[in-house]
Order: C-alpha cells, then sequence, then structure tokens
C-alpha cells in the first residue's frame, strides 16, 4: 500500500514484512487513526513526547522518607523470595528497621525488590541485613546488575509438608477419639501443639522485629487459650483452617507475581555493536550512548535509539498495547523492547544504563505502589488492640477480686479463663478467610480471578471505572468496515488489493486479506510487490501497476480526488477510520476504511456498569478523533492522547477524591493499574498487566466487570455482617461470663457456634445468583 510516513500503511519488497502505520511518532501507541501530519514536525513532536516521557518520570516525587541526598549514602538491592502478600512486605520492613546503621528502606512487594540505604557499603551490614531476611522465612538474593531475570516460583512442596502432616493427625486423633475418648483428648491436645509450634515461632520471631501483634501472634493465643480450657479439637481445626487459607493466599500471589519479569525479558541480554565496520556481540548493559547496534528481523531495542537505516517497521505492542507496528525513518527515536518487524537495522544508542523505556516503566510501576499506602488486614489491625486488651482484662478478673475482696482464686481464674476464650477472635480469624474463599469461588464461575481480600474489599468499594481503549473496549485488531468502489466491481476491487497486499503479515493487510476470503475472493499474488518508502505499496496485474496509497499521499502520483470522494473520506477518518485507496493510471478504483471495532460486550457492560451507579472514563493513547468516535458509541467520558505516564498522572489526580478501578490490557496500562484504588486486566492482557492487576477477568470478558462489581459489593456487606456477629456475641459471652452467668462449657459452645453461624453467612456467596 501507499503510505505516508507514520500514515496508513506500508510494505517492504525484500522479505515480505510489511511496515505501514497510520500514526505520527509523537503518538507512536495510537491505534489506526492519525491523519497526514508534515514529516519535520511529526519528527519534533516524537523527540517532545519521547522527552515527556522522561521528564514525567524524572519528575515523579520522591517517596517522603527518602534520604537525604546531601548525606552519604549506599544503596543496596535483593530480590526477595517467599513473599506471599503485602504483609510480608511489611513484615521485613518493620523487621529491618530494628537493624543499625539503616538510613531508610523500600521494599516493593509487585516487583520483591528490598533496597536498604546505609551509611557505606561493607560486608557487615549486608550480612546482618541478610540474616534478618532468613530469621523471618525468607530468601534474599543480592543483586549486583541493573537487571536480574526474575524467576516464577510456584507452590513450594516444602510448605504443603506441615499442613498435609496436620490433616493427617487431625483424622487420626479423630479416629482415636471415637474409640476411646479420653487418649482421643489427649491426641488433639498433641495434634494441636505440633500444628502451633511452627506459627508460635514466627510469631516470636516477628514480635523481636518488630511487629508483635500479627496474625501469628493472633493464632498463637486462639489456639493455646483454647487448648488452656480444654478446646484441643477446636484449636486444632483454627490451626488448620489458619494453614489453608495461607497456602491458597501463597498460590494466588505467585500467580500473581509471574509477569513482572517480561518487562526485564523485553531486553535483549547481547546485542550486536558496530566498531569501525567491525560487528561483536557485547553484554547490553554495557552499551552507552552513541554506540551503533544492528537489530535484525524479529529482535528486540536493547535502549532507546535513533534510527540510522532508511526506515524501519517497529512492533511496539508490548510497550503500547497498539497492535499496529509503526513506520520510522531516518532520524526517528524509538523506545527500547520495541521489536523490529522487517529488515536488519541499524540504531544509535540515546539513552544511559538503566535510563530506558522499559527501566522507566518499571519505575512507574514501583513509585505507583509505593505512594499507594499499604494495606494491613483488618484482623492484624484489631488485634493490636483487642486481643491485648481482652488479655490484660483477664488477668485482671483472674487477680484483682481474689486481692480485694478475698473471694476464692479458684472462681475468678475460671472466669478469667473463660473471659479468655470469649476474647480469642476464633470466629473473626475463621469467617474472613471464610468469605473471601467463597467470593473467590465464585468469582472464578463468573471469569475472574481477585488476588486477595484487600482487593476484594476494594473493588466493593470503587465509584468509577476507568477503561484503558484499545484491546479493552475494543477488539485490538483493524478490521475492514467500508468497501466502496468506483468504476469497477466490488469484487474486482478486492482481488486487486488482495493481489497487492497478499503474502502480507501486517494487521492492516491481514484485515484486507481476511475480508477479501470470506467474501470469497479468488486472487493470486501481484507481481513486482514494491514498497514505496513513507507513500506505500504497488504490484502489477496483467502488466498494469495498481497502488494501495493512503488518501493524504496522492499527491505524489498526482491524481485529483473528485470533491464528493473527498468529502467521503472525510467523512470516514471523523469517524475515526483509516481510509486507504486503490488506484491506477491516475484514476481512482476505489476506498477501502478499515476500523478496530469495538468488543461485542462493551455496550452492554457499559450500560450495566452505569446503572449500578459507577461513572466510567476512557484512557487512550489514541488521537482525540478516534478516541471521540468510540466514546460516542459507549457514552462514556474520555482522555485522548496520552502516553503511560499521562494515564499514570489522571489516575492519580481521580483517585484523591474518589475510589477508581482502571481496566487494561497493556504494559502501558501497568503503572495506572498500580496508583488505581483497584486494577483489572483483560485476561487476553499481557502478563505484566495480568501482575499488576488486583483482579483479572480471565474469559476475557468485559460482561465480567458488573458481575465483579455486584459480587464484591455483596462479599463487603457479608465481611460487615460477620464481624458483627462474631463482636456482638463475643461482647454479650463476656458479660455474661464476667458475671458468672455463663461458664467455660457455654463459653466453647458460643465460640464455635459463632465461628459456625459466620462461615454458614459466607457460604451464601457460593450461592449467589446475577
Amino acid at each position: 500500500m501507499l503510505y505516508n510516513n507514520k500514515s496508513t500503511h506500508q510494505h517492504a519488497d525484500h522479505h515480505c514484512h510489511d511496515s505501514c502505520q497510520n500514526i505520527t511518532h509523537n503518538h507512536a501507541h495510537n491505534s489506526l487513526h492519525a491523519r497526514n501530519i508534515n514529516k519535520n514536525h511529526q519528527s519534533n513532536l516524537g523527540r517532545e513526547n519521547h522527552d515527556h516521557i522522561q521528564t514525567q518520570t524524572n519528575d515523579l516525587d520522591p517517596p517522603p522518607d527518602e534520604p537525604d541526598q546531601q548525606s552519604p549514602t549506599v544503596k543496596l538491592t535483593w530480590k526477595i523470595q517467599g513473599m506471599d502478600c503485602a504483609h510480608c512486605a511489611q513484615k521485613i520492613e518493620n523487621g529491618i528497621k530494628t537493624l543499625p546503621d539503616i538510613n531508610q528502606i523500600k521494599m516493593t512487594f509487585s516487583t520483591g525488590k528490598l533496597m536498604v540505604f546505609v551509611p557505606n557499603n561493607n560486608k557487615e551490614i549486608i550480612k546482618l541485613i541478610e540474616d534478618k531476611v532468613v530469621e523471618l522465612g525468607y530468601t534474599p538474593i543480592f543483586e549486583s546488575l541493573p537487571h536480574h531475570h526474575e524467576h516464577s516460583h510456584s507452590l513450594d512442596k516444602k510448605a504443603l509438608l506441615p499442613l498435609v502432616t496436620l490433616g493427617i493427625l487431625i483424622v487420626i486423633s479423630y479416629i482415636i477419639l471415637l474409640i476411646n475418648h479420653d487418649i482421643g483428648k489427649y491426641a488433639f491436645i498433641v495434634t494441636a501443639i505440633i500444628g502451633i509450634i511452627p506459627i508460635a515461632k514466627e510469631a516470636i520471631t516477628l514480635t523481636r522485629s518488630g511487629t508483635p501483634f500479627a496474625i501469628e501472634t493472633l493464632m498463637s493465643i486462639s489456639a493455646i487459650g483454647a487448648l488452656f480450657i480444654g478446646a484441643a479439637e477446636e484449636a486444632t481445626m483454627v490451626i488448620f483452617l489458619f494453614m489453608i487459607g495461607e497456602m491458597l493466599e501463597g498460590i494466588a500471589s505467585n500467580k500473581a507475581k509471574k509477569g513482572i519479569s517480561s518487562l526485564v525479558e523485553l531486553m535483549p541480554e547481547e546485542t550486536v555493536i558496530v566498531v569501525d565496520g567491525n560487528r561483536k556481540t557485547v553484554a547490553s548493559h554495557s552499551l552507552k550512548p552513541d554506540d551503533i547496534i544492528e537489530i535484525s528481523s524479529g529482535g528486540r531495542l536493547p535502549a532507546d535509539v535513533i534510527l540510522i537505516s532508511e526506515q524501519a517497521s517497529i512492533d511496539e505492542s508490548a510497550l503500547t498495547g497498539e497492535s499496529i507496528p509503526v513506520n520510522y525513518l531516518y532520524g526517528d527515536k524509538i523506545l527500547a523492547g520495541s521489536l523490529v518487524v522487517d529488515n536488519t537495522i541499524q540504531l544509535k544508542v540515546v539513552s544511559e544504563t538503566g535510563q530506558n523505556a522499559v527501566d522507566r516503566i518499571l519505575q512507574l510501576i514501583e513509585d505507583a505502589e509505593e505512594r499507594k499506602a499499604p494495606i494491613e488486614r483488618f484482623i492484624d489491625k484489631f488485634s493490636r488492640y483487642y486481643t491485648p486488651a481482652i488479655a490484660l482484662l483477664s488477668l485482671l478478673v483472674m487477680v484483682i477480686p481474689p486481692l480485694l475482696i478475698q473471694t476464692d482464686w479458684y472462681t475468678w481464674i475460671y472466669r478469667g479463663l473463660t473471659l479468655l476464650l470469649i476474647g480469642c477472635p476464633c470466629a473473626l480469624v475463621i469467617s474472613t478467610p471464610a468469605v473471601i474463599t467463597s467470593a473467590l469461588s465464585s468469582a472464578a464461575k463468573y471469569g475472574v480471578l481477585i488476588k486477595g481480600g484487600a482487593a476484594l474489599e476494594h473493588i466493593g468499594s470503587i465509584k468509577m471505572i476507568a477503561f484503558d481503549k484499545t484491546g479493552t473496549l475494543t477488539e485490538g485488531k483493524p478490521q475492514v468496515t467500508d468497501v466502496i468502489n468506483r468504476d469497477i466491481t466490488t469484487e474486482h476491487l478486492l482481488t486487486v488489493v488482495a493481489a497487492v497486499e497478499s503474502g502480507s503479515h501486517h494487521p492492516l493487510a491481514k484485515a484486507i486479506l481476511d475480508y477479501a476470503k470470506q467474501n470469497k475472493i479468488v486472487f493470486t499474488e501481484a507481481n513486482n510487490r514494491k514498497a514505496i518508502a513513507g507513500v506505500g505499496i504497488q504490484g502489477d496485474i496483467n502488466q498494469e501497476t495498481f497502488y494501495v496509497v493512503a488518501p493524504n499521499r496522492l499527491d505524489t502520483l498526482s491524481p485529483q480526488l473528485p470533491q464528493e470522494d473527498a468529502q467521503l473520506i472525510q467523512q470516514l477518518e471523523t469517524e475515526g477510520k483509516t481510509v486507504v485507496v486503490v488506484v491506477s493510471h491516475q484514476k481512482l478504483l476505489g476506498i477501502i476504511a478499515l476500523q478496530d471495532v469495538l468488543r461485542q460486550d462493551a455496550v452492554s457492560a457499559l450500560n450495566q456498569l452505569h446503572q449500578l451507579g459507577l461513572k466510567t472514563l476512557m484512557l487512550t493513547g489514541d488521537n482525540e478523533r478516534a478516541a471521540k468516535a468510540i466514546a460516542q458509541q459507549l457514552n462514556i467520558d474520555y482522555r485522548a492522547e496520552l502516553l503511560p505516564a499521562d494515564k499514570l498522572n489522571e489516575i492519580e489526580k481521580i483517585s484523591t477524591t474518589t475510589a477508581i478501578a482502571m481496566v487494561g490490557d497493556g504494559i502501558n496500562d501497568s503503572p495506572a493499574m498500580k496508583a488505581a484504588t483497584v486494577g483489572i486486566a483483560m485476561g487476553s492482557g499481557t502478563d505484566v498487566a495480568l501482575e499488576t492487576a488486583d483482579a483479572a477477568l480471565t474469559k476475557n470478558s468485559l460482561l465480567s466487570l458488573p458481575k465483579l462489581i455486584r459480587l464484591t459489593r455483596f462479599a463487603n456487606r457479608n465481611i460487615k455482617q460477620n464481624i458483627t456477629i462474631a463482636l456482638g456475641i463475643k461482647l454479650i459471652f463476656l458479660i455474661t461470663s464476667l458475671f458468672g452467668i455463663t461458664g467455660l462449657w457455654l463459653a466453647v459452645l458460643a465460640d464455635s457456634g459463632t465461628t459456625a453461624i459466620v462461615t454458614a453467612n459466607a457460604l451464601r456467596l457460593l450461592k449467589l445468583k446475577k
């Protein structure tokens, strides 16, 4: 096809890998719809926006506790393995804070990266930090280079051993209990002790490391309290359910963290460098500005570069989410991580080590997470006050009455122990995971993966949803929408275009070829298929030359468009469509329009979200005209021509006043998804988008979204009900136990009964209908 520079669509002839685009460089991530802009103006815009990415990133506000840049500090970095949740990251931070000579700590859960700022770099400090991390139950891997490939870890089989062992012991204890009740009681006591030992050890370690009332401490007190009053069976089951909950959370987190490495993997480890005409392979991280590199077709760019070959077709979909390759010319800037589509090309490096486009997106993800206040589980917050307060009250009840009013010790010790059991938040510990597990199960039926209880709570509270356009609200690939023939039949027009496009692998060309095949058009590849740099493609059929060209490049062939056709093309472009024209002998033969069409479920899903009272917003890198066309079809507000940093800024601005979810599918959406109250990824999206999200639509259907909102709102109500039930019954029995109205056996019944009630309430989520 004939196309302008970064306009519509162009093909290279040697390797049949086509390069074409209808996109200006300053909006290189736009889809099909940018139009004719002067080449010099395009290049300048490209430079401005490339620099804009850098400026946006560098101007991000530093964290409030950033160390004083004037004081001498050394940054030490580790990769931490074994973390299951953001709570683990908080434990590590609290633990390292207790060490000497620590200026500042930054622990990022999504990337598993620990950064510690210390006065000087010596082996003693490194060993102290690593020993503390190991003591807390995690594995530190010291990093010395800017990029390390991460390795995803599935559930550790060793982690299953305590759970399986405890399960077997519970079954054995029940069998013994059925045979001999007294011996069975002792069997349960032994089982409970075996189960509580590892949890109690971790609770002690956490207490020494600055987290005295973590959930491990809560569990230890609950189980020991139950043992103390003879409720060994309950103690055992509480431990067992707790261990199951921790294991499930670990599985979800491991799946959630698989994708971040794909960002690093966009960067090739080795690159061919050209020095005085000689080629040699070097490590990519050793590249410096002004180095000349050579990348073959199918290779990725290791740095931000300037093209010094005549032209290149570049696939930026991994970085921008936009499906159509961009055609670049000599002197244009191209971002790291992009894929070379056609010929071997030479480029000049312009970015410093650690400062390319991929590095900046990684930094955006980390910064977005850092600005987001760490979410602590309700049970941990509550236990900081509830558990120690009840333990203190229990002790006072045991001691003060006998000392002050000389009553018998047994009565008040008995009441104190009863209070201790009432104070054990077993129902809370069990019921919250029960709600989450039930909600996750129901969500899976709807085609949604929710990553943890915090995400569940936040999704249910959102008031606005922001959407990426390409691949989220639209199909993410162009389709032929209009075929207008002039002086020849539609079949003849399609035959000509298909023959010229035959053999191409470009998205626009493939869309036209697919359309021709759907209409059962028979064609053979044109002869002398040839690309014209920055213009389009031509081919010969029966010794007649045909051109496929963007309307704004017709001046290179001299034909004048009739006024009627010029108005028709303008109307199609106003609708956000990409238009190509077919000419021969300076005569117009036909017009073909293509567009990235809406998903079939987009309109219905958006309507349901509006009915649920949610505001909606579309954030896109696409041009204003294309964005407006889509927004009008969906009745949605929009912001167009946004870079990844711009999307992040929009989300941050909104999230200060409104709970907002961001739905996306590309790497460029990841920073915004992290900064939003909730990030939701499309199942067809990149691994990084899925990783950074709090939830993923695994069936790749937008109709799952309103179902998810209904489910999470119901779950939030359920959790509040459970908390009210658990604490309400506890309060009633706490008062009755204090006055001796209820004894140990009723306290056990109340505790178990409350647990049963809240668990049954949680199971209602499994039966939730549409």
